[in-house]
């Protein structure tokens, strides 16, 4: 059913694109103020200076000149003062408000910038007032043409800067797209691909690298299910048909109640054993799913291993064979999930080990680096029998495998036993070990946490 459109998904190289376009114009927008703003205070610090200047030259000539008498000869130095300085204007009044001199020029009065001052006359003696006006109209228009050419400057280098940020943005991402197209490619029919990452720069390498170990780990997993689904079907379809066909030969002709026992109890048998491997399957998936141990303080392992080994006194002496347990030690373990290995080992062994031989088990607590210093619990079933192909030990905790299919007893035993070891070992954090040397065969797991210094005397 639909749920409606999807969201909007950013896209990477528009939004850099866009990010990168927006500080452009930020950061030119502020350089460009900043110049404004600076040319601005320099004219008018200029402006004022000048206005100064000016008035340290009329206040010269009017009260320090004593050439100039008469108010012609005033008139006449002011304005020779004055020849040349067309943004200037002068105005003198004496105490009364008459105008002694005046030159003015048109002036927008918003553009003006004032400057009044008392003099002293030379030839009367008198105190006046003159006022010198500036006119700023040039500066302005100088300050109006230096802000568009800055906002131009502003926005043209903001676009040109956005146009090659897009530009470097694809080109940035073009490995990006490599990737993906390289990911396109992969598919469940060739497991054996990988991605390439010689044309990738430094930074996206580790990530290719785990993606390819990802995908190692993936295939591995895919081959393991596919090998897991073809097991179990060959291990499903042998007794079903030996079903089918018991049910189809009792239903033929009619049968007295003792063979449709005989029927009905052969057939309990194989349901049995079916059973057993789809209990062993969903205890391997809760184990393949994160499920962990139930760890409480067992004080004697070795006790442990002897109440092993009492449940399996009728298969051992039918075997012809002795049970020997050496060493002890206390753990941090589940002991139920423990008494299923060491029964599924000793099961193991008892199938192959030479009769009227023993079958020790190990019990051993020693240091362990790799677990921060804390102890690690070694237990191990030894027996003697057939060595085993050093080829097959790594694979000898695979599910449904056998290292020779045609052993005594294959047939009843479906080959998730000592994978269900190996699964007991990963939730209590530890790790399974196969050895065979000399003719005997040392299977076993190492257990974190065995607290050495709880051990038992052997």
């Amino acid at each position: 059913m639909s749920t409606g459109p999807a969201p909007d998904i950013p896209h990477l190289g528009r939004r850099l694109s866009r990010w990168l376009a927006l500080q452009t114009m930020l950061g030119l927008g502020l350089v460009c103020a900043a110049v404004y703003v600076v040319a601005a205070m320099t004219f008018d610090q200029h402006q004022r200076e000048t206005l100064d200047i000016k008035q340290q030259a009329v206040l010269h000539l009017v009260t320090e000149s004593r050439s100039a008498h008469e108010p012609a000869g005033l008139a006449h130095m002011l304005d020779d003062f004055l020849t040349g300085l067309d943004e200037l204007s002068l105005r003198i009044t004496d105490y009364r408000g008459q105008v002694i001199y005046q030159r003015t020029r048109a002036h927008d009065q918003g553009r003006t910038l004032q400057r009044g001052f008392d003099l002293v006359l030379a030839d009367t003696g008198q105190t006046a007032f003159a006022v010198l006006t500036l006119d700023r109209s040039g500066d302005d228009k100088r300050l109006s043409l230096l802000a568009w050419t800055l906002a131009l400057a502003a926005v043209g280098g903001s676009l040109a800067v956005s146009l090659s940020g897009i530009w470097l943005v694809r080109k940035g991402l073009a490995p990006l797209h490599e990737l993906t197209e390289q990911t396109r490619q992969l598919s469940a029919h060739e497991l054996q691909r990988r991605l390439d990452p010689s044309g990738q720069p430094q930074e996206l390498r580790p990530l290719v690298d785990q993606f390819n170990a990802l995908l190692e780990r993936l295939t591995v997993a895919y081959r393991q299910m596919e090998a897991f689904n073809a097991d179990v079907a060959h291990e499903l379809n042998t007794p079903l048909t030996t079903l089918i066909s018991s049910c189809e030969l009792a239903l033929r002709k009619p049968r007295d109640e003792a063979e449709l026992r005989e029927v009905l109890a052969s057939n309990l048998e194989d349901l049995r054993r079916m059973a057993g491997i789809v209990a062993d399957m969903l205890f391997l998936s809760q184990a393949d799913r994160g499920q962990g141990a139930r760890l409480a303080r067992v004080p004697s392992l070795a006790e442990l291993a002897h109440e092993v080994a009492e449940f399996h006194e009728a298969a051992l002496q039918e075997a012809d064979l002795q049970v020997a347990v050496q060493g002890d030690a206390a753990a941090q373990v589940d002991a139920r999930l423990l008494r299923r290995a060491l029964s599924n080992l000793l099961g193991n062994a008892t199938r192959y080990a030479a009769p009227g031989s023993t079958i020790v088990v190990q019990i051993g607590a020693r240091p362990c680096a790799h677990h921060g210093g804390a102890g690690d619990v070694a237990l191990a079933v030894v027996n003697q029998g057939p060595p085993i192909d050093a080829q097959h030990l790594p694979r000898l905790f695979d599910r449904f495998y056998r290292a020779d299919a045609a052993r005594s007893q294959a047939n009843r035993n479906h080959g998730l036993g000592l994978a269900i070891v190996a699964a007991i070992a990963r939730m209590h954090g530890g790790r399974c070990f196969a050895e065979c040397e000399g003719g005997f065969t040392r299977i076993g797991l190492e257990l974190p946490d065995g607290g050495p210094g709880d051990s038992p005397a052997a």
